[in-house]
């Protein structure tokens, strides 16, 4: 028996795959409860190590990180969508004085490691006689890393379409912004939709990176609390974590809901078929057709 991808398991390889499974199942309980065992050693789990968490204080530090986090998110995702379409604009165009000092802007930027970039903005600008704040070292940085890998993704979007959805605007009368604006762009948006929003992901997870440059966000005071009595590490990196791993599910649960909406297409009621009207139908067709092709060629000419 076989399906249209794989051969359906038979009741050896059936046998042979719920035994990986349980092995598999066995080695991760295993792996889980090694690590307990560890934690439970070196008292990871006692009330000292927990103590810190047991302040309002502390909570309301950590929704201020929260805040700093989000603000640094939002204004570096908007400005990155912003430049990346810019650049994905500018690598497409006909005119080589436009797509090459572009290409050679969106490569730099993408070689070169967000940390990198912050730490050269933050600390590199003062020996010019130029200071920036910590913030906007963190947003300039992300929005250049980024945006330089969101334009990548559209002007791939762009590439993939049809070149007769470009033709098919000139055609219409659209002039080459009208084409890219009206038709190329919102296209490849929907069809690299899901890149879009992978990126903004690691978009957020890189707002990280501001605590080696001192910029106070969700890092940068789980270091902190990591350094109070009691050393509560591990525990603070559980907080923080946890609340990295819920901003990231309602990202990806974003990108699924934004991703379903896009795909859907409204549906077409066909009209019943008459074939007594075939012939008719397609003689006004004809006629229609060498109508819009004259008018065309008047048009050229």
């Amino acid at each position: 028996m076989t399906s249209v991808l794989y051969d359906v398991p038979g009741p050896k390889a059936r046998r042979r795959n719920a035994i990986l499974a349980v092995a598999t199942v066995v080695v991760v309980l295993a792996v889980i409860a090694f690590i307990v065992w560890r934690f439970s050693l070196t008292n990871q789990f006692s009330a000292e190590k927990w103590h810190v968490f047991t302040f309002s204080a502390v909570w309301v530090s950590i929704g201020e990180m929260l805040l700093n986090t989000l603000r640094a998110f939002a204004v570096a995702a908007v400005l990155s969508l912003a430049l990346g379409f810019v650049l994905a604009i500018g690598r497409v165009s006909e005119h080589i004085w436009v797509r090459v000092p572009i290409t050679v802007i969106t490569e730099a930027f993408r070689a070169v490691p967000v940390l990198v970039m912050m730490m050269i903005l933050y600390y590199g600008l003062p020996s010019l006689g130029v200071s920036m704040s910590p913030y906007w070292a963190v947003v300039i940085a992300l929005m250049a890393y980024n945006g330089s890998v969101l334009a990548e993704a559209l002007r791939a979007g762009i590439e993939s379409l049809p070149r007769g959805q470009k033709e098919a605007g000139y055609a219409i009368g659209l002039r080459k912004s009208g084409v890219m604006v009206k038709i190329l762009l919102p296209q490849a948006v929907r069809a690299m939709l899901p890149v879009i929003i992978a990126q903004l992901v690691v978009t957020m997870k890189d707002t990280a990176l501001g605590f080696l440059i001192t910029y106070q966000e969700l890092l940068y005071y789980a270091k902190l609390l990591g350094s109070q009595q009691g050393r509560p590490i591990l525990q603070a990196a559980f907080i923080i974590g946890g609340i990295y791993i819920v901003m990231c599910l309602l990202l990806s649960w974003l990108a699924k809901w934004a991703e379903k909406r896009t795909s859907r297409s409204p549906k077409v009621v066909a009209a019943p078929h008459d074939p007594a009207a075939d012939d008719d139908s397609t003689l006004t067709e004809v006629i229609a057709t060498q109508k819009g092709e004259a008018r065309f060629d008047q048009g050229k000419r």
